[in-house]
């Protein structure tokens, strides 16, 4: 699969084109949802653009629990079909980017007076795994209390009756947005980031196109299109509202809050799913040099756009995993990191933030605009699936030809070439350390490589290959960087050290290291002034200090 140029050195044309020409659909929304509508409906041949007011994936598609998984909770609420749907997906997926969406054996603890029992906990895992359609070593297994502290030695000893051991999938869940974005740059669609939709335009009193606020320049301009789909997450009803059709269902907004510690302070062996004081349920994770948790899912009714996290958040997460791992006592200073991300769910009238729903919903306005809103990361192919399925019943019934049947379920996404299961991909990382190693680099850069980006790697390391720094980590940081820019529409350095390569969460150190290095790259690659460059300093630090640092100011 050749890489596809996707840069904003070539901004000034990708904006020419989305003005002159007139499109069958604008998506609004750079998220996982907006991606997977732009890539199905350009899939099926409909002309995409799509737009995005931030980077892409910087709303709640870089602030997830970063699982492709099928939802065990749901079976307690008895949403089977939800529990069916991305059972299903997660398999189908992993096989679109077996590189990015990597298999992750759970341990489920049984506790006593926890949330699952041993006969629930059996039950439950085992239609979990007939509604998924589990198959091989990847079936649920019942453990005694000895194999599960065999297992897991951190568990709770002296609480601890025994652990259900089943699969899921962890995944990188900006990267995949970006995946399925550039993916669809095969099939004509037009992205942009940085375009804000202040309004929409109007033909006969129907919805006809966006009028664009350009988020870099401050220019404004306009994109004709036959349809408009809204996925913008959780600023859906604004537009809505800019589209004078909020009514009805609204969106009920609930935050989740990660944190990080180095993996030493949390050495857990396995992905871990294990109940809180409070009845909920909490994972923790192991990626590499650290092990992250969470969640919570509080309501949330602040700025949308800047969504902190609390000194409140994080003792209570901290007690969560103290209370399950007894010999670890993390403190305060043991966070290294964090993330907040906002749930654009469906309110539904009497029922808490935890309560709420996870499917999706799509809400069609009497001018036409197209919203969805709701739904999980792991269901996004079948979200985008079933809005543009509503498009292609309206261009039916209006005469034009049927479009295709949705075909995304077999598109493999930029990345993944001749990768047809996780064998190939450890055989690929264990090529890339072979070729590095002489350089000094480790097997964990290799996997990060490769996960990161799978046979895109080629790409970065040919640039490295033509770099003369001394240090070899900001040779290969620069080396990606360039990638970043000149195939995934970098434009700031928080685009790559947040959501392009997650530097920011697993490993918050490298940003201090690379900043001054990555920081001079930007200015000779896009010619910037000192001036530029100091506002972006400033801003990153602020990053590195907001996600690190908790005090009582922030309660």
């Amino acid at each position: 699969m050749k890489n596809i140029s996707f840069s904003n050195l070539k901004r000034a044309t990708t904006i020419k084109k989305l003005v002159k020409e007139e499109f069958d659909l604008v998506v609004i929304g750079g998220g996982i949802t907006g991606g997977g509508v732009a890539l199905d409906a350009a899939s099926r041949g409909l002309k995409v653009a799509l737009v995005e007011k931030g980077d892409f994936a910087s709303g709640t598609s870089s602030k997830s629990t970063k699982l492709i998984h099928g939802g065990l909770r749901y079976l307690k609420q008895f949403d089977f079909w939800l529990v069916k749907e991305v059972g299903s997906e997660r398999a189908i997926v992993h096989k679109l980017a077996p590189h990015l969406v990597i298999p992750e054996k759970m341990l489920l603890p049984l506790i006593e007076n926890g949330s699952y029992g041993k006969w629930l906990a059996s039950i439950g895992l085992k239609v979990y795994d007939i509604l998924a359609q589990v198959s091989g070593d990847d079936k649920r297994k019942m453990l005694e209390k000895k194999e599960a502290m065999k297992l897991e030695p951190l568990l709770p000893k002296k609480i601890l009756k025994g652990a259900g051991y089943y699969a899921e999938y962890r995944t990188d869940d900006a990267r995949l947005t970006i995946e399925n974005i550039k993916t669809s740059l095969q099939f004509g669609a037009v992205p942009l980031n940085y375009a804000e939709v202040t309004d929409f335009i109007y033909t006969d009193k129907r919805v006809a196109g966006v009028k664009i606020k350009d988020g870099i320049t401050g220019e404004n301009f306009e994109i004709k299109s036959k349809y408009v789909i809204s996925a913008a997450g959780p600023w859906v009803d604004e537009l809505r509202s800019k589209n004078n059709s909020k009514k009805g269902k609204q969106l009920h907004l609930t935050k989740g809050v990660h944190l990080v510690f180095p993996f030493e302070k949390l050495p857990v062996k396995q992905s871990v799913y294990f109940d809180i004081p409070d009845g909920r349920m909490m994972f923790a994770i192991p990626r590499g040099k650290i092990t992250y948790v969470g969640t919570t899912d509080t309501n949330f009714n602040k700025d949308k756009d800047n969504v902190d996290i609390d000194l409140a958040d994080a003792i209570y997460l901290l007690s969560a995993v103290n209370h399950m791992f007894p010999k670890i006592n993390l403190e305060m200073e043991d966070i290294i990191s964090s993330w907040a991300g906002l749930r654009p769910l469906i309110h539904e009238e009497g029922k808490s933030a935890s309560e709420l729903s996870r499917k999706d919903e799509i809400f069609t306005s009497d001018t036409g605009l197209i919203s969805i809103a709701g739904g999980k990361l792991t269901g996004y192919r079948k979200m985008a699936e079933r809005v543009v399925n509503r498009i292609a019943k309206e261009i039916e019934e209006e005469g034009a030809s049927k479009l295709e049947e949705c075909k995304t379920d077999k598109i493999p996404l930029c990345g993944n070439v001749g990768f047809k299961k996780s064998k190939h991909v450890k055989k690929y990382i264990d090529e890339i350390y072979n070729r590095i190693k002489p350089d000094g680099f480790s097997k964990h850069d290799a996997w990060f490589l490769v996960t990161n980006y799978g046979k895109q790697t080629e790409t970065i390391l040919e640039t490295y290959a033509t770099l003369k720094n001394k240090d070899i980590y900001e040779r290969m940081a620069k080396a990606e960087l360039r990638f970043g820019i000149d195939y995934e529409m970098v434009h700031t350095p928080m685009d790559f050290f947040i959501r392009r390569t997650g530097r920011l969460y697993f490993d918050i150190d490298s940003v201090r290291n690379l900043l001054e290095p990555i920081l001079a790259e930007f200015k000779t690659i896009y010619k910037l002034e000192d001036a530029k460059i100091s506002e972006w300093r400033v801003v990153l630090l602020a990053q590195v200090e907001r996600h690190s640092s908790f005090n009582l100011d922030r309660v």
